[in-house]
């Protein structure tokens, strides 16, 4: 090999290694752009039916992209870098395409990971049921939604597919007019899937009603607030620690208080 073949070879060499130092970059970017997204994520994003927490769901979804194939809809789609949550993973948008409750729930079934447990929606039954999925919790906003105007409106009421359940009309005086009723849409979270027909169909220019996740909106009460008149909410007193201290033996306050008459006599 003569001296101008090794400086055409070294020349390829050098050529060969910028190239691959590009792809290294744009690989090293990517990830770490993907790290930055995953610390910097905000669970402000709905996710499909049979999704666990989200922190665990970031975690075992592999964004194969199997359950957004499966959508006959097209509702769910993968996030991309410009997205508010981990690119790759699956989501949708209620206003612009919900859920439409398929029977079969052909999106759960295909993952692969147990990011999309098919257990959460068989909470009451053998099988599936696309009724028990809580992808989130319709809200609404008393000062947008124009039947708390007045105005007859039930366009929200209308698209649940579990009308009379996860929504209903309540009627209230409207003291304005002295003549007329308000006719107000009402959320059950127990019954609300987070499906987002709701807020597909509300007539607003931005929705009324819109679905959160329901983490963002349900709030956690504590083991030290209990409904003592629902007995099954007194089983949470189990989780609650040193619950032995907490009885219904008040002899020592008693005690207390007979033992120092004197704090309460005028001198």
């Amino acid at each position: 090999m003569n001296i101008k073949d090794d400086a055409m070879a070294t020349r390829r060499e050098a050529v060969k290694n910028v190239v691959k130092g590009i792809g290294y970059f744009s690989i090293g970017s990517l990830a770490w752009g993907g790290l930055i997204k995953e610390s910097g994520s905000v669970d402000f994003v709905l996710r499909p039916p049979g999704a666990i927490e989200e922190k665990d769901f970031i975690k075992a979804c592999i964004k194969c992209g199997l359950c957004v194939n499966a959508c006959p809809y097209d509702t769910l789609d993968l996030a991309s870098t410009e997205s508010s949550t981990i690119a790759g993973t699956p989501f949708f948008k209620a206003r612009e395409i919900p859920c439409y409750m398929c029977l079969d729930v052909p999106c759960v079934p295909p993952c692969p990971t147990g990011a999309l447990d098919i257990n959460l929606l068989k909470q009451k039954s053998e099988e599936m049921n696309i009724n028990e999925a809580r992808m989130g919790l319709a809200v609404i906003n008393k000062e947008t939604c124009v039947a708390f105007w007045g105005i007859q409106c039930d366009a929200c009421y209308r698209a649940c597919p579990l009308m009379g359940d996860a929504i209903v009309i309540k009627t209230e005086r409207n003291e304005r007019t002295g003549k007329h009723a308000y006719l107000i849409p009402d959320v059950s979270a127990d019954s609300c899937t987070g499906c987002g027909l709701c807020e597909h169909a509300c007539i607003t220019e931005l929705p009324a009603i819109k679905i959160f996740p329901r983490k963002m909106v349900m709030g956690k009460e504590g083991n030290h607030y209990i409904k003592g008149w629902d007995a099954d909410d007194e089983k949470r007193l189990k989780d609650i620690k040193n619950v032995d201290k907490y009885t219904d033996d008040n002899s020592g306050a008693i005690d207390y208080l007979n033992n120092n008459d004197d704090l309460f006599t005028d001198d």
